[in-house]
């Protein structure tokens, strides 16, 4: 019998038919399935019970309206969403993502890939994922309140420290949690670890903002380490200059790596010294504050070269790693990636490469790294914070960060040995998926048809 054939092919036709146009998701489920053939071969049990069919089926999709007052005096209103997707291995854990383009689809994708994220770190964290259609661009801190309280003020009846913890993503920061959280504790009278990323003041975990680019770097490390490589003097193209951009930038300088680019929505700049000073990465947290989300204020100021509406896919450098967001490098972008020689590819955002490109990567031998794997550091001291707020104590930045690099090179390991044992031999994806999926779905196994 072959699942690939077979079962395997008529479970995805029936995800697609049920799940009509939310490509994203498709492709999210396309490529776990691919990776686990072999282990369904080798373990009948999961197909036997039912196992694969509850994993990409979301536990429950919950979608809700968000009436707010802008400053006007207008009402507007927003689309709501929370996907608790899979809680076989703890409360759901999920950001919650603030953008125009926001969708089920997307919601739906990043909480299946949180689930199996989630898995990766060892921590007991379930799979979730939320947000609205809302951009906080633009908006006073008054509307962006106002959103906030409106937007918690339903979710409010579906989440708690021990069933569903959301926390930020993309254009969900300090500010944001802040508002969240404060309209959760008016609500529900209660001062609860329900909500991560929030303020150290208030029970928040030192080093959240940069865990997830920290994470990042640090898998790139033991990856490097395992390939006989080494980060110091090797050259990075990165996408993004938010806090995932901004802690890989650092994180990267401070180990001896150069950093050639970052990127925003009008383009990308090359700074050929490294954006590699006290004084560029801060100004980066300076441009993320500011309304005006563009990159070229860092070209302006430090006399370096710009390049309008374009991403830095074309430069040559060692290794690149996509910061910003999912399906950002293109089969076009694989293709100069490759013509470039470029050696390593690390998925930092989620799910940032479409299935073609990923293909044509494999297929020139380049090394991915993936999201799922490289991007957990984020949801790591997420967990952490949770079991700070549990026992009402507080560690410092180094704890944190030694707990960290810890869970990252644990997560290096399970994935090479899973692929190793699968017959994928360094094939990283599929190793992350096959680590992941296992964690899952013998936790489902065990608790029977629920």
């Amino acid at each position: 019998m072959s699942f690939k054939s077979t079962y395997l092919e008529d479970l995805m036709k029936r995800v697609i038919a049920r799940n009509p146009g939310e490509t994203e998701f498709h492709q999210a489920v396309a490529e776990v399935l691919e990776s686990i053939e072999p282990v369904l071969e080798a373990n009948p049990k999961y197909v036997e019970n039912g196992v694969i069919e509850s994993l990409v089926e979301p536990e429950r999709i919950i979608k809700f309206r968000v009436p707010w007052v802008d400053d006007s005096g207008k009402v507007q209103v927003n689309r709501g969403y929370r996907i608790q997707f899979n809680s076989a291995i703890g409360p759901y854990k999920g950001g919650l993502r603030f953008h125009p383009t926001v969708n089920e689809s997307i919601i739906k994708f990043l909480g299946f890939e949180q689930t199996f994220k989630n898995a990766l770190t060892t921590l007991s964290m379930g799979g979730g994922k939320g947000g609205a259609d809302f951009d906080p661009q633009g908006k006073s801190d008054a509307e962006v309140m106002r959103f906030c309280q409106s937007f918690m003020t339903e979710l409010q009846k579906y989440i708690g420290a021990d069933t569903d913890v959301p926390a930020g993503d993309i254009g969900v920061g300090a500010r944001e949690i802040g508002y969240l959280f404060g309209q959760y504790k008016r609500l529900r009278d209660e001062f609860t670890g329900v909500l991560t990323g929030k303020g150290p003041t208030y029970g928040g975990s030192i080093l959240r903002p940069e865990a997830t680019g920290f994470g990042a770097v640090y898998y790139a490390v033991d990856m490097l380490k395992y390939f006989g490589d080494d980060i110091k003097g090797k050259t990075f193209a990165v996408s993004g200059f938010g806090n995932v951009a901004w802690g890989a930038v650092k994180k990267i300088t401070e180990l001896g790596g150069k950093v050639l680019t970052i990127s925003g929505p009008d383009g990308y700049i090359y700074d050929p010294d490294g954006v590699s000073t006290e004084e560029k990465i801060d100004y980066m947290l300076e441009m993320r504050a500011s309304c005006r989300n563009r990159v070229q204020d860092y070209a302006d100021k430090f006399g370096v070269e710009f390049f309008p509406g374009q991403k830095p896919w074309n430069v040559k450098a060692d290794i690149l790693m996509p910061c910003a967001t999912q399906n950002e490098v293109r089969i076009e972008d694989a293709k100069n990636i490759v013509a470039n020689g470029v050696k390593y590819y690390v998925e930092v955002s989620n799910m940032p490469t479409t299935a073609d490109a990923v293909a044509y990567l494999k297929e020139n031998n380049v090394i991915i790294a993936p999201s799922k794997a490289v991007n957990a550091g984020g949801v790591s001291v997420s967990g952490l914070e949770m079991t700070q707020n549990s026992m009402r104590l507080s560690w410092s930045a180094e704890e944190v960060d030694e707990k960290l690099h810890t869970i990252m090179s644990r997560i290096f390991s399970a994935s090479i040995d899973a692929a190793h044992k699968y017959g994928f031999g360094d094939d990283l994806v599929a190793g992350a998926n096959i680590a992941g999926f296992l964690k899952v779905a013998d936790s489902m196994l065990a608790y029977g048809v629920v």
